[in-house]
Order: structure tokens, then C-alpha cells, then sequence
């Protein structure tokens, strides 16, 4: 790209129109636009509109002379920095240069004046206007690629606080689900060891109606539990890449969710909790009714894990957004610090005596309440249990 020259503007003031056109004409170069003025008035007018590389002002003037000018440019912040010339007819005897200094003016010239000086002088100013203009433009395209790397930088920090909190989650999960698919594959292994070793003793008593009945099931709920946690695993995975299928129908929420209950009645007898549903008004909406029932599931689980052996109340029915379900659990509550992240992945409560699962439960639950419009709100006091209120709009 070729070098753009600035274009300097001079201002030359004089009272006398034949001087500011011989001037002028002396001073017409490429790149260089004269502006003239016949007063300080007119001059001060220019001065306000534009920038100029050097001002050579004519000492006597009627009313305001070079001098009176000269002192209004250098009290002021826009025209202060601009080069004055004088140029005097008057004899040196009346020490005009050395007021002109006293004023501000970087040199003085006495007329006639000589063609080949006034040149070199303006000369010298246009290209010290031109080079301060350069290194101007350089300063700032300096700043702006220091800003600009600045911004750069910040972005290479936040993704390598990104990168580093992504391979600590990665280590994070890698450990639970390792530990998390043994438990039912080392239970299952067991099983099967046990049933090889009565086979090869010959010992069929082993293998009754209630005692096949009896394995079957346990080995069904160690497949479900594998199952499970496959599940949340690829149901995390359509949520990361935006897949996760919504299917809605009409449905019956208050059906839906005594179903859900009736499924985990075993379940929840088994941890000695007792399961209560204490009000299901009837509520009619357009759900997924597939991936509610594992909204309410994945939050019985929590109740179940985190609920110590205590009752879990559920209730559901019509609200001002829609439609409401609540869990509440009487377990050993959240922390304060930890409400903010419980919806987090991987993310599972501390000081529970059973963290089974892989701390996805929360995270799957909330994406699909909000994939239908909803939300999930929690109150929690430590030590005191949890509640957890789902609230949908009718028609998502």
C-alpha cells in the first residue's frame, strides 16, 4: 500500500490582500493547502476550524496586531501548539524579534522577505507536522495491538482456566464412573463366580425356584443400575451437543407422578425411608411424559441418597406458572456454598453416607425442566433437608 503524505494546512495573516496573495503563492506545494486571513478575527475563525502545521502572522495590523494573536493561540489548548512566524516590515531598531520570541513565536522574518527562506522554513515545520502526525498514528496503532493483545490474552486465560477445569472434570468423571460401574459389574461377577463354583461341586439345590428367583432379581438390579448409569451418561452427552428429544402429548401430571412413586415404593422401603404422596391435584398439560418421569425419579434418587432414612413428602398441582412438583426430603440438607453448583455435573453433596451415582441426576433434571420452558427452584438449610420445587408451563 503506498504511503499516504498528510495534507498540511498553513495559515498566513495579513492586512494587505497583494501580500497574502504573493505570500500564498510562495507557499502553494503539493500536499500543502494555504488558508488566508486579513484579520486576527478572520484568523481566529480558521483557527477553530481547522489543524493547521504553521501560522506566520503578520506583526502590524489595524486593531488586533501579531502579537495580541499570538498570545490568544498560546493561551489556548487547540491552537497552543501551533508554530508562529512573524514577518515585519519595520526596522530592526524596534526589536520586534525579541517581542515576537517573548510571545512565542519560533522565528521572525523581515521584509522583503527572501523566496528560498520562506520555502525552507515552511518546509521544515510541514515535516515536522507530517512526522508528528506519523508517529501519532503509530502510537495509537501501538495501543490498539497492546489492547488488542491484552483481550487476547484475557481470552487465552479464561480458556486455559477452562481447559484446566474441563481436564479436571474429565479426571473427575473418568474416577466416578470407574468406581461407580464396578459396584453392580464386581456384584454381577460375584454372582455368576458363586453360581459357577455350585455347578462344578454338582450342588443343584443351590439353584431352586425361590433361590433362581431370588438371583434374578438381584441380577436385574444390578443390569438396571448399569443401565442407569449409562443412561445419564448419553443423556449428558445429547445435552452438550443439543440433541436431547423433547416428545410432548397431553398428559395427566398428577398420573404421571403417582405412577413415578408407585415404581420407587420398593426402593424407598428398602432404605427405610417412607414415601408419602401428600396432595396430587389433578393438573392437564403438554409434556414429554418420558423425560418428566425421569425428572421426578432423578429427584427421588436425591431425596432417597441424601434423605438419611426419613420421610420424603411429594405433592403436585396447579400454580401461577403452570404446574408444580415438589420433593421434600428431611436429610442432611445442602450447604449454603453448594446451592449454587447442586445443578452442576458430576456435582454430589459432601457428607453423605452414601454418594453412590455419578452426580448427574440434578444437571439432567434441570436441563430437561428448562428444555420445556420450566425451572427448578431449591431451599435447603444444612441439617435440615431439602426441597425441590418443579415448575412447568402448560403448554412448553
Amino acid at each position: 500500500m503506498p504511503y499516504q503524505t498528510d495534507e498540511a494546512n498553513l495559515l498566513i495573516v495579513d492586512d494587505l490582500p497583494e501580500n497574502l496573495l504573493a505570500l500564498g503563492a510562495l507557499l502553494q506545494a503539493p500536499g500543502i493547502r494555504v488558508h488566508q486571513a486579513e484579520s486576527a478575527e478572520q484568523a481566529l475563525e480558521l483557527l477553530l476550524q481547522h489543524e493547521f502545521a504553521l501560522a506566520i502572522l503578520d506583526v502590524q495590523m489595524p486593531g488586533m496586531d501579531g502579537f495580541q494573536l499570538a498570545e490568544l493561540m498560546r493561551g489556548t489548548e487547540r491552537t497552543k501548539h501551533i508554530p508562529i512566524v512573524f514577518v515585519s516590515a519595520a526596522g530592526r531598531e524596534l526589536n520586534y524579534a525579541f517581542k515576537g520570541y517573548e510571545s512565542g513565536a519560533v522565528d521572525f522574518l523581515h521584509k522583503p522577505l527572501d523566496a528560498h527562506a520562506v520555502r525552507s522554513k515552511a518546509s521544515v515545520f510541514v515535516d515536522l507536522y507530517r512526522n508528528r502526525k506519523r508517529m501519532a498514528r503509530q502510537l495509537e496503532a501501538l495501543e490498539k495491538s497492546r489492547r488488542e493483545q491484552e483481550v487476547l490474552l484475557d481470552e487465552l486465560r479464561s480458556t486455559q482456566a477452562e481447559l484446566e477445569n474441563a481436564v479436571r472434570m474429565r479426571d473427575d468423571f473418568m474416577s466416578i464412573v470407574s468406581h461407580e460401574l464396578k459396584t453392580p459389574l464386581n456384584t454381577l461377577i460375584l454372582e455368576v463366580q458363586l453360581r459357577k463354583l455350585q455347578l462344578a461341586r454338582g450342588n443343584f439345590a443351590a439353584f431352586s425356584e425361590d433361590r433362581l428367583r431370588n438371583m434374578v432379581e438381584k441380577d436385574e438390579r444390578q443390569v438396571q443400575s448399569l443401565i442407569r448409569l449409562i443412561d445419564d451418561m448419553l443423556d449428558v452427552s445429547r445435552i452438550r451437543t443439543g440433541k436431547l428429544s423433547i416428545r410432548p402429548s397431553r398428559i395427566d401430571l398428577a398420573e404421571l407422578v403417582a405412577h413415578v412413586l408407585e415404581s420407587f415404593a420398593a426402593q424407598m422401603e428398602g432404605r427405610g425411608c417412607t414415601l408419602q404422596l401428600q396432595q396430587a391435584e389433578s393438573v392437564v398439560g403438554v409434556w414429554d411424559a418420558f423425560r418428566i418421569e425421569q425428572v421426578v425419579a432423578n429427584l427421588l434418587t436425591n431425596a432417597m441418597r441424601y434423605g438419611a432414612g426419613n420421610p420424603v413428602q411429594v405433592s403436585v398441582g396447579p400454580c401461577a406458572e403452570g404446574a408444580q412438583i415438589e420433593v421434600r426430603d428431611h436429610g442432611i440438607g445442602i450447604k449454603p456454598e453448594s446451592l449454587a453448583r447442586i445443578f452442576c455435573q458430576f456435582e454430589r453433596a459432601e457428607g453423605s453416607e452414601s454418594s453412590a451415582g455419578l452426580g448427574l441426576g440434578l444437571f439432567i433434571a434441570e436441563q430437561i425442566v428448562k428444555a420445556h420452558g420450566g425451572r427448578i427452584q431449591v431451599e435447603s438449610e444444612e441439617g435440615q433437608g431439602a426441597l425441590f420445587r418443579v415448575l412447568l408451563p402448560l403448554n412448553p
